[in-house]
C-alpha cells in the first residue's frame, strides 16, 4: 500500500535553485524517516539527506549548506530545497522512506525518482 511520488525536478542553470517534493501515500507520514537519495550516470547513488520524525535534518557534505530538506505530516509531503545548484548536483533524485526509530539507516519505500538537470 505504501507508495512514494516525487516531482519538481527539472532543467536549472547553475547556481539556480530547485524545490523537490516528495508525497507519500498509504500511511501517515509521521510514521517515518525520509530520505533523498541521487544517482548519477555512471557513478553510484548517495544519500543527500536524512529527516527524522522530529525534524532533525543532516546532508551529505557535497550539499552541505546548499539543500535544505523539510517534512509537513499533516500534507504527507516531504521538501527538498536546492540552492546554489551545480552541475554536480545533476542527477536523479529519489525519495525513500524508512521506520523513524531506523533514522534513514533502513528504507523500505522508494519512488521512481524525478530528474535534475544543471546546465547553462
Amino acid at each position: 500500500q505504501l507508495h512514494i511520488v516525487e516531482s519538481g525536478g527539472g532543467l536549472v542553470q547553475p547556481g539556480g535553485s530547485l524545490r523537490l517534493v516528495c508525497v507519500l501515500s498509504g500511511l501517515p507520514s509521521d510514521r517515518f524517516a525520509f530520505a533523498w537519495w541521487r544517482q548519477r550516470p555512471g557513478q553510484d547513488r548517495e544519500r543527500v539527506s536524512c529527516i527524522t520524525e522530529n525534524h532533525d535534518a543532516n546532508y551529505a557534505q557535497a550539499v552541505e549548506g546548499r539543500f535544505t530538506t523539510t517534512r509537513d505530516d499533516a500534507e504527507n509531503t516531504v521538501y527538498l530545497q536546492m540552492s546554489g545548484l551545480k552541475p554536480e548536483d545533476a542527477a536523479v533524485y529519489h525519495c525513500a522512506a524508512g521506520p523513524k526509530v531506523d533514522a534513514c539507516n533502513v528504507l523500505n519505500v522508494w519512488g521512481k525518482g524525478t530528474p535534475v538537470t544543471v546546465s547553462s
